[in-house]
This record gives structure tokens, sequence and C-alpha cells, in this order.
């Protein structure tokens, strides 16, 4: 697909993206598969032209161009302001007030564009009593009690890598919110900032937890309860060849299912209640001996085309060659490299990967450009350091 053909429901959409890591990057790329423009302001000090024109590894970033700038200085900040001036969002993820003492804070930006969706990305949020201290995934979900939902009973907690926080609670709210607030500015409302806290969204994500809890369906030490592998007939077991395989036949019929493929219980094991956690434990190990009779791969071959909600646990290579992602093309193979697509899908305005993640300051005379800057302009942005 050319990489100049807009396509997917935001096209026509201009978003300017203020480079950071993690979840601020992951909505602009969510952004920028959903079809919109995204310009990525880099640092100016890390444009090495020699490497323009080859795919950046950084999957996060595809999908959009890129400008070098020297945000620290007057012309870099004009820069950024002439973007803006004609664009429908920005995304930023510095702490809070860092913006504002570059001169492109929410005000700055209001004041020559009022119509723009300011995104801010952060952990903690714009306020509150840590907001202005440093963090990681690890800790925004230890506060929301997400994490020590997360393990095995009687063992510490386990980080879900940073899939929950970062991008769970944090990038996919963004990109929510910015979305939303487009939404808001189509419909004749004023342009707004979008306050986006790692807190804030995993503490949402987790909101039919605390329902459980409320209604006496969740207990709160971890590893005890009905989907948090405290359940025998939600969890996973180690097969015949060391793979694992994933039971999650939680409702009677679909255990009924699972039951009667797979022939449980081994002889002497006997069909326990499952209905009363106090037989959890023997009821485990005796799904544990049947399953580690067989390989992972045979147990996938009987039981996934089936209602018994079983799956084999696959590595990131396994996954992108299953036979179901590949037959919805979940993966894809963009500029030599196998990646998660566009998710998710539209009938009427198809999404895609326009571009293959760009080095830093790849198209900043082509954004200059569409700016209104001259050549001339462009040039002596260049030799001051402004841009690069």
């Amino acid at each position: 697909m050319s990489a100049d053909l807009a396509t997917g429901p935001l096209a026509g959409v201009r978003v300017v993206e203020l480079a950071g890591i993690g979840p601020g990057p992951f909505a602009a790329m969510m952004l920028a598969d959903l079809g919109a423009d995204v310009i990525r302001v880099d640092r100016v000090t890390e444009v090495d032209a020699s490497a323009f024109g080859t795919p950046h590894p950084d999957l996060l970033n595809r999908g959009r161009r890129s400008i070098g700038v020297d945000l620290k200085s007057a012309d870099g900040r004009e820069v950024v302001l002439a973007l803006i001036g004609d664009a429908d969002a920005l995304v930023e993820g510095f702490r809070p007030g860092v913006t504002e003492r570059l001169g492109v804070g929410p005000a700055d930006c209001h004041a020559v564009n009022p119509a723009l969706v300011y995104g801010r990305m952060t952990g903690w949020g714009q306020d509150g009593p840590n907001a202005p201290y440093a963090g990681h995934d690890i800790d925004y979900l230890a506060l929301t009690g997400a994490l020590h939902g997360i393990g095995r009973a009687g063992e510490p907690p386990v980080p879900p890598m940073n899939l929950l926080g970062d991008f769970g609670g944090g990038g996919m709210m963004l990109a929510l919110g910015v979305v939303s607030a487009l939404y808001a500015v189509r419909g004749g409302g004023t342009g707004q900032v979008v306050d986006a806290a790692i807190v804030d969204g995993v503490a949402v994500l987790s909101t039919q937890i605390h329902a459980l809890h409320q209604l006496g369906m969740w207990r709160t030490p971890r590893g005890v309860n009905l989907l948090d592998g405290g359940a025998p007939f939600y969890d996973t077991y180690e097969c015949a060849d060391g793979r694992y395989l994933a039971v999650g036949a939680l409702e009677p019929r679909f255990y009924d299912e699972l039951v009667r493929r797979t022939g449980f219980p081994l002889p002497p094991d006997e069909p326990i209640d499952r209905t009363d956690p106090a037989n959890w434990p023997a009821l485990r190990a005796a799904w544990a001996r049947l399953f580690r009779t067989r390989t992972r791969d045979e147990w996938a071959a009987l039981l996934t085309a089936s209602d018994a909600c079983a799956a084999p646990v696959l590595d990131w290579q396994e996954a992108s060659e299953h036979p179901h992602l590949a037959a919805r093309r979940t993966f894809v193979l963009r500029d030599g490299v196998v990646q998660p697509a566009p998710a998710p899908r539209f009938s009427a305005t198809p999404t895609a990967i326009r571009r293959p993640p760009p080095w830093p300051g790849e198209h900043t005379d082509e954004v200059l450009a569409e700016a209104g800057f001259d050549r001339n302009r462009v040039a002596q942005l260049r030799a001051s350091g402004a841009v690069g």
C-alpha cells in the first residue's frame, strides 16, 4: 500500500506526537493505525541521516513521519507551534509541567489552535501527591491493587509484563480519550486537555473485580479466586513435553465437554465436585496428572476445535504462525518484519500499516514544507540546530 494513501476511520486527522517511550508512542501508533497522519517530534540530537530509508526497529513508532527538533530553542518552539496550528491533536508523555516550561503546554498550544485536543500521558496523573515523581508500570499497578491480585496463592505478586499498565491502562486509554475529544470538537465543542493517567486507567480496567468483591464473589488473597488461577478449571497445565495448555472451562457445559473429550479422570482419581473450593487442590492435582500424559499439541488437536475452552500456550513466534491467527491476518509481514496488524477491524474504513517506523528526523524537510516554511527558513533552522 502506498505510504501516502490515507485509510482508516481517522483519515484526515493530523496528530503531533512529542516523542517519548512506552504508552505515549503506543497511543500514537494506535491513532496512526486507525488512519491519522501522525508527525513524531524527535530530539534533534538523535538524528542520524545515514540511517534514513531503512526501517527503524521500534515497531511502536510505525505509521508516522518524524521531524527532528530542539524543543529547548526558540526556533524549535516556533516549529512545533506551527505544526500544532494545523493539527487536530497532540500527544505528549512528559512529567507534569515539562511542556509548560518548554513553551508548548496546553495554554501555549490553544493560543494558536483553540480546537486542539491536547493528550497527556503520565503514570500518576497531572496532579496528586505522586504526580512530580518518576514511576514505572509495576509501581502504578502496585498502587491500584491490580498487582496484588496477580500471582499464585502464597507467592509474591507477578508483574504482567507492562501490558496491563503502560498499554492497557495507559496508551489505550489515551487513544480512546483523544478520539472522544476529537468527536466532541467535530460536534462543535472546543479543544481540551485529556489527562490520561495509568493509575486511573488500570483502576477502570479492574471494575469487574471490584464488583465481584462487593458481591462476595472475590476474596482478597490472590490465587484463590475464579479468574486468578485459583480455580483448577481456569488455569494452565504442564504437558508431557514440558509445554503448557490453558484451560478456561468456567461454565458447567464447557467443563462437561472438557471432561468428555479428555476422559477425565485417570484412575484412581475421582470426578470431584468442582463447585466446592475446598475440592480445588485435589481436583487440580487430578487434572495435572491427566494433562501430563500427552504433549501440548496432542491435547490441542483433541480440544481446540470444540467448546472445551482449552488452547495451547504459544510462544511469540508460534502465535504468529497459528492457523486461526494466520487466517485472520492477526499478524502481518511489513517491510520484512512480522508484527501485529492494526486492530480493531472496520468494514467500511479498513486500516493498514501505512509506513514503517521512521528514523528521527527522516521527514524534517517534507514536514516543514507542508507547514509553510520555505527553503531559506529551513536552511536557517538547520544552521541554528533547531531542526535536524
